[in-house]
């Protein structure tokens, strides 16, 4: 039974855990259409293959947006615009979270799915504290070490999973989004979880209009999806040809499933009909094409899923340069170590004494001294990272843990092997003892989302979210797709010199993320929230939040700004990135300057997603008012939405 929906007719709707009856103003939540008046630019700019998604454009001349109490940002207009009224209707950021992630699921399949994962950072405006929860999908029970490289993990000489990893069973990790949402809202929710997926519901029921980024992946990836049948049912016409932007589309499956997880909370997907489901998707073995294409099988069970636990943990937290307090996410998420390492280093460095070039254009040029030393702190950061950061409960890191990563002291003898006139190239990894005979991994992570969250009590929510590769592993059930999540493991457990890798295949292990969900707040404690960010894009994730962190913290940009400002920065190799999305700027001295410096620079377009809310006080008549601000990416679809005021 279909539960009640919140529409655009109703004025008032029911707060199911109180009894209450909470007004809202549904025309607040509903001006992203003035948002999508702006400017796209056509696109030359070459895609770097390694991204998660396609490259489709960048929205040029959107300004911030501003509220008085409550604000959402995320990558999906629809789904902004359901956060929005959850929070119009009394709700907190965790319930805002959850519709966003609901309506994400189906109307961006490519870069999350209720059956994928996610990591939350949550600031509690009444206690003042930050909370870590971890959604992270795991490994099946029977995995080993060679779970992604052979059929048969303990024979040697076994072909490898077809038709590719990615495709095969074996990419598919039992998933964990939900779970986590469910733990967060029994210790923040508001309302009634039962309310939560109206919005996608009827989304799902009476269709919704198929945004580019969707019709784009739905072609990219269509061979792929061909080989599912549930795949073909939702995302291809009648007549075999893919859905089209602007088109009208529906997933009524999708509606029934939210529905059993609105009716019988998280559980319904890990125990019953779904779950077994689940399993048997997972499990397939012959593709739904013509061809009848062999896949190999996940060794998922039924009590792989029954087994699934969320987990709260602690953020990792750190101040900068003694006027800020970041707190981000500890492992399996290498993105918040990397973060905090990057910022420990710059933090020897006088950044304010390299600011951008035309600020007013769309956050300006960077300084090419200012994108050397980022640039080369963040290949630092990722040396320890691909050495050291794996699954916390099944390798441990190095020295004290994250505290030896972020030391002050430590951080300070890695700035020193920065060269001001030339670049590093590749960065060794960091020494803590004999100890720790690991490898270097350099598996990068793919497709993600971002949802950033302020709710009318100062409560904070950023979620990034991800089904990894652009719609995950193309298996298809119950109207979501699995994720291909597992293969953020190292495929191969051991290096090219035999060393054991940390991020390596291990039953019921957590494959290492580089999401790196982020709050800031003014001072040197918990307290006084700042910022909200974080960003999807894989392996680049670190590099965009450090980026926007900077841009704010050191240049004085507003979310806006420092969002759509050109996307820079370098993994540890020996290309650094420069994203050429945005064609009105000129970046040829910047590429010059730092190719004289010995950068070998990459210019394909590098497709971020941040979502970025700032709380500042404003002199307004006479009066110093609190006021919310809000930043999209322009590189993508979204908006930020809450209820007005300048």
């Amino acid at each position: 039974m279909l539960l009640p929906v919140l529409s655009h007719a109703k004025d008032k709707m029911l707060a199911m855990n109180q009894n209450l009856v909470i007004d809202i103003h549904p025309s607040r939540c509903i001006d992203y259409q003035q948002q999508k008046k702006v400017q796209k630019q056509s696109h030359n700019a070459v895609a770097d293959l390694a991204f998660p998604e396609p490259a489709s454009g960048y929205r040029a001349d959107i300004q911030a947006k501003y509220a008085s109490r409550y604000m959402a940002v995320a990558n999906s207009p629809l789904a902004t615009q359901a956060g929005c009224e959850v929070l119009a209707a009394g709700g907190s950021a965790i319930d805002a979270a959850i519709a966003i992630q609901a309506v994400l699921g189906l109307v961006e399949p490519q870069s999350s799915s209720i059956a994928g994962s996610a990591f939350m950072l949550y600031y509690d405006a009444k206690t003042q504290k930050v909370s870590s929860y971890d959604g992270r999908e795991t490994a099946p029970a029977k995995a080993t070490p060679y779970y992604l490289l052979r059929q048969n993990q303990s024979d040697i000489h076994s072909v490898a999973p077809v038709p590719s990893a990615r495709r095969s069973g074996r990419s598919i990790g039992v998933p964990g989004v939900m779970k986590m949402f469910e733990m967060a809202h029994k210790e923040h929710g508001h309302l009634a979880w039962r309310g939560l997926f109206n919005r996608a519901i009827d989304l799902s029921t009476h269709g919704f209009t198929v945004p580019q980024r969707l019709a784009n992946a739905i072609e990219v990836n269509r061979q792929e999806l061909q080989l599912d049948a549930n795949a073909v049912k939702t995302y291809f016409r009648a007549n075999g040809q893919p859905y089209l932007e602007g088109d009208k589309m529906t997933n009524h499956a999708y509606a029934h499933s939210l529905t059993q997880i609105a009716q019988q909370g998280a559980e319904a997907m890990y125990r019953g009909p779904m779950a077994k489901h689940i399993v048997a998707k997972a499990q397939q073995r012959i593709g739904d094409d013509k061809a009848r294409t062999a896949i190999t099988p996940s060794l998922m069970t039924l009590h792989d899923l029954a087994q699934y636990k969320a987990i709260k943990r602690e953020a990792i937290c750190d101040t900068y340069r003694d006027r800020y307090y970041i707190c981000t996410m500890p492992p399996p998420s290498s993105g918040g170590i990397a973060v905090l390492q990057s910022l420990g280093i710059l933090e020897n460095f006088d950044l304010q004494a390299y600011p951008p070039q035309q600020i007013e254009n769309e956050g300006g040029i960077p300084n090419v001294m200012a994108v050397h030393l980022i640039a080369e702190a963040e290949r630092l950061a990722y040396a320890d990272r691909d050495k050291y950061v794996a699954d916390p409960d099944f390798v441990a890191l190095p020295g004290q843990g994250s505290t030896s990563l972020i030391n002050k002291y430590y951080l300070k003898q890695r700035a020193a092997l920065i060269d001001l006139n030339h670049s590093m190239g590749i960065a060794k990894a960091g020494e803590f003892g004999s100890n720790l005979k690991l490898g270097q991994d350099q598996t990068q992570e793919h497709g993600t989302t971002q949802i950033t969250v302020v709710d009318t009590y100062g409560n904070v929510s950023s979620v990034t979210s991800t089904v990894e590769s652009s719609m995950g592993s193309f298996h298809m059930v119950d109207g979501f797709l699995l994720s291909n999540q597992l293969t953020d493991f190292a495929a191969n457990p051991v290096d090219d010199q035999g060393m054991m890798l940390a991020n390596r295949v291990q039953a019921n292990k957590r494959p290492r993320s580089t999401m790196a969900p982020t709050l800031v707040f003014r001072g040197t404690q918990v307290g006084d929230f700042y910022i909200a960010t974080g960003s999807p894009g894989g392996g680049t994730i670190i590099q965009f939040v450090v980026k926007n962190l900077v841009a704010m913290l050191d240049w004085d940009l507003d979310p806006q700004q420092a969002n759509a400002m050109i996307n820079f920065g370098a993994m540890n190799s020996v290309q650094t990135n420069i994203d050429h999305s945005n064609e009105k700027l000129a970046l040829q001295d910047l590429v010059k300057g730092l190719e004289a410096k010995g950068h070998v620079v990459n210019k394909n377009a590098q497709t971020s997603g941040v979502s970025t809310i700032m709380r500042t006080t404003q002199l307004s008549n006479g009066q110093m008012t609190q006021k919310l601000i809000g930043g999209v990416d322009p590189r993508r679809e979204g908006v930020a939405l809450g209820d007005g005021g300048k």
